[in-house]
């Protein structure tokens, strides 16, 4: 397409964010254009496509409105349900929990909501590049040449990474520990528990973070390590301790033992929680971009579309004379700032129990099924708190 020269609102990245953004702002009237660099989006796969249903994604961020595309996931775009949520410590012993949810097929998830967007009136460039941002101008290159673009508002909603958030200086603390590194496999040929999403514990696999199984129907799976580089041993990859996980984890292994490896997936995860400052007067950040991520869990799909909502609403607002652009910053944290916060503050006590895998082994015995599903959702009941806090540091 040869995209016009201005627009009111600029939209960099369509993945969930993005799109929900590009959706909600093209619906109340403003002209807006959803920029990606992906030529086929939703590919490559950066997300393992875990999303709880509608009434969990609520508890998960209780004050929060959450988009109408969260209402009703089309059939196509799921590979898979779960039921039960299974926590496996270092020592094998296992504790779940109830919790309804889908394995979502992302490649046809993004294009589903690429496509809402689209209907409500967005425009849509993908294979293309944003290589300079200037205000709220940019200038890009990819399939359809190079172009020189000017809006009104710009929305970044295009990774931990962001071009856009780099440009304004809207970026999150450096921490090292803050960014994790996730690598999964699709895998096929295996025998897995199809109602459980199973996530496994112990310092010698996953370093700092978790191993995954989620069933995607029949004899697929998703498998990977959510981890963080800062903790790697000397050598090892992201890659090597999944492999490490699939073919010598003495209870994972025997679940993955024959399969065949059909698609690799890798990606950043940013769980150190949200820059200081998520709005210029000209410029938002959304999604991963904004850490718009639940740390414990590391999922950010329902989150990244509740920012996304908010920033075209915003937006919107702010092209109407409604609001100052600032005024975002405001609005998302009311709606699930506290909840995105608290996951860092938890992520960070869990981190330590990590270190040791008989105290991850413990904590995991000590918590009762529920709070281990508020811990999951980046919620601290005052009981977990304490004996989180008495294992961590001996307090009596």
């Amino acid at each position: 397409m040869k995209p016009e020269n201005s627009y009111d609102i600029i939209i960099v990245g369509a993945g969930p964010a993005g799109s929900t953004a590009a959706a909600y702002a093209a619906e109340a009237g403003a002209s807006v254009l959803l920029i990606d660099k992906k030529k086929d989006l939703g590919i490559p796969l950066q997300c393992g496509g875990f999303l709880p249903h509608l009434d969990t994604l609520q508890e998960l961020v209780p004050s929060a409105e959450l988009p109408y595309t969260l209402e009703s996931i089309p059939s196509e775009c799921i590979h898979a349900s779960s039921s039960v949520q299974r926590f496996i410590a270092p020592n094998g012993y296992s504790k779940e929990f109830e919790v309804d949810a889908d394995a979502i097929d992302r490649r046809r998830f993004d294009k589903y909501l690429a496509k809402v967007a689209g209907k409500s009136g967005a425009k849509l460039m993908a294979g293309t590049n944003v290589l300079e941002v200037n205000g709220t101008t940019v200038e890009v290159d990819g399939v359809f040449g190079e172009h020189t673009i000017r809006g009104k508002v710009l929305i970044g909603a295009d990774g931990p990474n962001s071009i856009v958030g780099k440009a304004k200086g809207l970026v999150r603390d450096p921490d090292p520990m803050g960014t994790g590194t996730a690598f999964e496999y699709e895998i096929s040929g295996v025998d897995v528990d199809r109602d459980a999403v199973e996530m496994f514990f112990g310092k010698d696999y996953v370093p700092g973070g978790y191993a995954w199984v989620i069933s995607q129907g029949g004899d697929t799976a998703n498998i990977g390590v959510g981890i963080r580089e800062i903790l790697f041993r000397n050598g090892m990859s992201a890659r090597d301790y999944l492999e490490k996980f699939m073919y010598e984890h003495p209870i994972a292994s025997k679940k993955l033992e024959g399969g065949s490896i059909v698609s690799v997936v890798s990606g950043l995860v940013p769980v150190g929680g949200a820059p200081k400052v998520t709005a210029t007067k000209d410029t938002l950040v959304a999604g991963d971009a904004a850490g718009h991520i639940i740390a414990t869990n590391g999922g950010g799909i329902s989150t990244a579309m509740v920012g996304g909502k908010i920033a075209g609403q915003t937006a919107v607002d702010f092209l109407e004379g409604k609001c100052k652009l600032e005024d975002y910053d405001e609005r998302w944290r009311k709606e699930m700032g506290l909840e995105i916060k608290t996951a860092v503050y938890v992520r960070k006590l869990m981190d330590n129990l990590m270190r040791s895998d008989s105290m991850m082994s413990a904590a995991i015995k000590m918590i009762d099924p529920e709070h281990m599903k508020a811990l999951q959702c980046g919620q601290l009941p005052d009981a977990v708190r304490k004996g989180l806090l008495k294992m961590n540091f001996g307090i009596r």
